[in-house]
Order: structure tokens, then C-alpha cells, then sequence
């Protein structure tokens, strides 16, 4: 059943009309055309569906939007680049380090490493590691995006 949910994505209010337990991703994707988040394993294992719940990152591949009402703040990796159109810190260090390859689980790898750094500054290069952890990359871009990482943390 329907109902009209309001939701904060990227700084902005949006109210839907849709079934509470229809998954995030989905009306990210086909209500709000944010295409940063991919559906990847659809089973929250693989990272590409990642967005910013209050600035930590979660997958968002089977979350009810039912639970991201109510102030959540979500922040899709459109969300990050600023209003004159630059870069986020660490969307500038991932162009840097050429820390893409496919492409596919960028998201995840920019969304997560935000989250961090949001939480420690000047992350170890193990907790980088733990950081990323939960983002599945087989393109195996990881060497370049713990370096963008720690590219984004010294530029403070």
C-alpha cells in the first residue's frame, strides 16, 4: 500500500508517494533519478548501493525507505559535489589517483571513505583497509584508493 513519505536526499526535501517497504535504492533511482547508487548483489554485500544515512554510510539495497523518514539525512554521491559544481575532497582524490577502473563500485569507495573521514580525519592505513571493507571492488583499484584516501585526509 502507498503513502506519501518525505524524504531529505541530498539537502533537499522530497515527498513521494510510494510503498513504505520498497527499498531505497529503488526510489533513489526510479523516483528521484540518482543513479550514483548501483544495484549491485541486491543482499547489502557488495557496496555499490552505498549512501550517506546521516553521514555514515549504509547500503541501501534492502533498506525500507519507511526507515530513512523522519530527519534522516541521505546523501547520494550527487550529493557531494558542491553547488558551484567542484568536487568533494574525496571525489577529487579518486580523479587524482585514477582510483576508478569499471566504475562499479566507486560509489561504494567514495560514499565509505567520506563516512570515514567524517569519522576519523587522519584514518591509519588500516583503518582506510576496514574502511573500504565492505566494498567489493574486482577491478582491484584498492592500492589507488587507500592512496586517495589518504590523499583526501591530508588535504584536511
Amino acid at each position: 500500500m502507498e503513502a506519501d513519505l518525505t524524504l531529505l536526499v541530498n539537502g533537499q526535501q522530497h515527498t513521494l508517494r510510494v510503498d513504505p517497504e520498497t527499498p531505497l535504492l529503488y526510489v533513489l533511482r526510479n523516483n528521484l533519478g540518482l543513479n550514483g547508487p548501483k544495484f549491485g548483489c541486491g543482499l547489502q554485500q557488495c557496496g555499490a548501493c552505498m549512501v550517506l544515512l546521516n553521514d555514515i554510510a549504509w547500503p541501501s539495497c534492502q533498506l525500507p525507505v519507511r526507515q530513512t523518514t523522519g530527519g534522516v539525512s541521505i546523501t547520494t554521491l550527487e550529493g557531494l559535489t558542491r553547488p558551484d559544481g567542484t568536487l568533494h575532497p574525496v571525489q577529487a582524490a579518486f580523479v587524482q589517483e585514477q582510483a576508478a577502473q569499471c566504475g562499479f563500485c566507486l560509489n561504494g569507495m567514495v560514499i565509505s571513505a567520506v563516512s570515514l573521514l567524517k569519522q576519523y580525519p587522519q584514518p591509519s592505513e588500516e583503518a582506510i583497509r576496514n574502511g573500504l571493507f565492505r566494498v567489493l571492488c574486482r577491478c582491484s583499484v584498492h592500492t589507488r584508493a587507500i592512496r586517495a584516501v589518504q590523499r583526501a585526509a591530508s588535504s584536511g
